[in-house]
């Protein structure tokens, strides 16, 4: 069978998978054997599947196919962050880091090749996006950066964050599928509370979160808390005006209880003003929140500025003071272009 008839066997449910052991005559516990090597092993070859028969490898070769990300290239940087553009089955290249810190190991992952939204301080708001990534090439990235951590500081992932490349909540459904995988007992099963998933802010999918009443970190990219500067450097608040994010955050919350982070990028001269701090403290009135402020990496197609360091401080300062939990994260990967907002391939 040509490549471009077989299935993709991780697309494929239990259920299905046992359907097609029956067709293939097969008895249909073989599909939760193989589901097992897929899974919680991460196998990406028929023939190592080992209890297996060879002539059941063969069927399964024959009408099957695993669509596996493999590491393209990966480079280190001098704080040990690594960025690893991944190639894809269809040769699509996407980015991901690992982030190695005292208390945690992350995995940032990217869930679309390339981005729509047009984010003007994000490099990957720059390129076209070219299509969604399959919950399984998602999957591939933790599996792969895991290897990276345990190979190269003897420590696996703590941590997952799905703030790589593209908007997640505009590849809803394999988003979803893929957290199911990573989390569940006959996958990575690494707990849900380790994984956060940062928006620009689509409000009626932040509302669907809470109907599905997801157990994940919700993170929102906020960086302006009025509409007007919102508007100027992510088109995408146009639809999704601060009042819909606030109703949607709401309900968001009413439904899980969970509290929500602010991602907050501080721009010289932009967004760095106490005033701009007020109105931040107004917004995180609505649910329980914490703010965490980045330093802004500058990428050649923009031409903002990050704050300076006393502005940083100011501006972190007025929050605590109202009673917000702020942290101030430092970048991390910057000689790498492995920062946040950084990540365009380029190799």
């Amino acid at each position: 069978m040509p490549l471009s008839e077989k299935k993709d066997i991780r697309s494929q449910s239990m259920e299905q998978l046992k359907q097609e052991f029956i067709a293939m005559g097969e008895p249909a516990f073989r599909a939760k054997q193989v589901y097992e090597w897929l899974w919680e092993k991460s196998c990406t070859d028929f023939d190592e599947m080992s209890n297996l028969s060879k002539s059941l490898r063969e069927k399964l070769k024959e009408t099957f196919t695993i669509n596996n990300v493999e590491v393209h290239h990966s480079q280190f940087s001098n704080d040990k962050t690594i960025k690893s553009t991944f190639k894809l089955f269809d040769s699509n290249i996407i980015e991901g880091v690992l982030i190695p810190a005292t208390d945690r190991m992350t995995a940032c992952v990217s869930s679309q090749v390339g981005c729509s939204l047009t984010c003007k301080f994000c490099a990957t708001g720059y390129m076209d996006r070219k299509r969604n990534l399959n919950a399984d090439e998602i999957y591939d990235q933790v599996v792969l950066i895991d290897k990276q951590a345990r190979e190269n500081y003897n420590v696996p992932l703590t941590n997952i964050v799905y703030m790589g490349m593209g908007e997640p909540l505009l590849n809803y459904a394999n988003v979803m599928k893929s957290i199911e995988r990573i989390t569940a007992p006959d996958g990575l099963n690494m707990a849900a509370k380790r994984i956060t998933v940062s928006t620009a802010g689509i409000a009626k999918m932040i509302k669907k979160l809470g109907d599905d009443a997801v157990r994940f970190n919700l993170a929102l990219s906020l960086h302006a808390a009025n509409d007007e500067k919102r508007n100027t450097i992510m088109p995408i608040n146009e639809q999704n005006s601060l009042k819909a994010l606030a109703e949607a955050l709401k309900y968001y919350f009413s439904k899980t209880k969970n509290p929500v982070t602010y991602e907050y990028i501080v721009f010289n001269d932009f967004n760095d003003n106490i005033s701009d701090a007020e109105e931040l403290v107004k917004f995180c009135r609505h649910i329980p929140c914490k703010v965490n402020i980045i330093e802004y990496n500058p990428i050649s197609f923009a031409d903002f500025e990050n704050a300076g360091e006393d502005k940083i401080e100011a501006f972190a300062a007025h929050l605590r003071k109202s009673g917000i939990n702020t942290n101030i994260r430092r970048s991390r990967g910057k000689d790498i272009d492995a920062a946040c907002g950084q990540l365009a391939v380029k190799s």
